[in-house]
């Protein structure tokens, strides 16, 4: 059966993407104010060809996205809950890399500083939504291109943007870790470990995920008493990497990122979950 959507606290998860949007703003303004600003803006990223000048830019627009279209009118597009988000994101892949780019050659074109101030507009943009009585309304919805949303449940898509993509800065910029928002971190790994269990519904593994989630997944014969035959143990940003493609499944299990015990513990042809 698959898995149903896990219900997220609004007001955590207002304050978690409030605090993560601040970690990633201090580390934005850091960036820009270095003496070699300029060459860490052209370094390189895990993300094809993206560099960092155009990484920040997709952050800015994913932090932007819901002030600027919160008073869109609703179409009557079909709904979306977060698990079939998880599922579908990479369908618009290609349009979220134009965007990019597009916003990179504009706003995020000029030196650090004027990158600098054009992360603060997006940040301040989104702080001030967070406010809006509108964000706390549990039957706002909002209209994304692959469905309607709770507003709710978007929120929760807009931590994913931030806190997967926090983790590629640092990794382009060569920090062992980014700081970020305990309960925004928490949020994105519930999320990725219950779209395991939703695109590879089953009970013969469990994934755990420690302090923040365990679920059961993976079709074959369901674990009910005593220790499960088939376990995965990860820590959170490691799981998040495999998850999103980042992190890859034999590397991190050989690197001891990973331990998996069990004839059906790899998980390697169920992932990435979000592309």
């Amino acid at each position: 059966m698959p898995a149903k959507s896990r219900t997220y606290q609004p007001a955590k998860v207002r304050a978690a993407l409030a605090g993560q949007t601040e970690a990633l703003r201090a580390a934005v303004r850091e960036l820009c104010a270095a003496p070699d600003a300029e060459r860490l803006l052209a370094r390189p990223t895990r993300l094809g060809q993206w560099r960092v000048r155009e990484l920040l830019a997709h952050l800015a627009v994913q932090l932007d996205w819901v002030p600027a279209h919160l008073d869109d009118p609703l179409e009557g597009r079909p709904p979306l809950d977060l698990l079939r988000w998880v599922a579908r994101v990479a369908e618009v892949a290609p349009l979220l890399d134009a965007g990019a780019r597009e916003h990179a050659g504009a706003e995020f074109a000029g030196g650090p500083a004027a990158v600098a101030a054009a992360f603060d507009r997006a940040a301040d943009a989104l702080l001030a939504v967070l406010d809006r009585p509108e964000a706390a309304d549990p039957q706002r919805r909002f209209e994304i291109r692959l469905g309607s949303m709770l507003l709710a449940d978007l929120l929760v898509t807009r931590l994913v943007e931030a806190v997967v993509h926090a983790d590629d800065l640092a990794d382009a910029l060569g920090l062992a870790a980014f700081p970020h928002d305990r309960q925004a971190l928490a949020a994105v790994t519930r999320l990725l470990a219950d779209a395991l269990a939703d695109q590879a519904p089953g009970g013969a593994v469990e994934l755990r995920v420690p302090p923040y989630a365990v679920v059961q997944a993976v079709e074959g014969p369901r674990h009910t008493r005593g220790t499960p035959p088939n376990v995965v143990e990860t820590d959170p940003l490691t799981w998040i990497r495999l998850a999103t493609g980042r992190a890859d499944w034999a590397t991190a299990v050989d690197d001891a990122a990973v331990s998996a015990s069990g004839e059906r513990s790899d998980l390697r042809g169920h992932l990435p979950l979000l592309g």
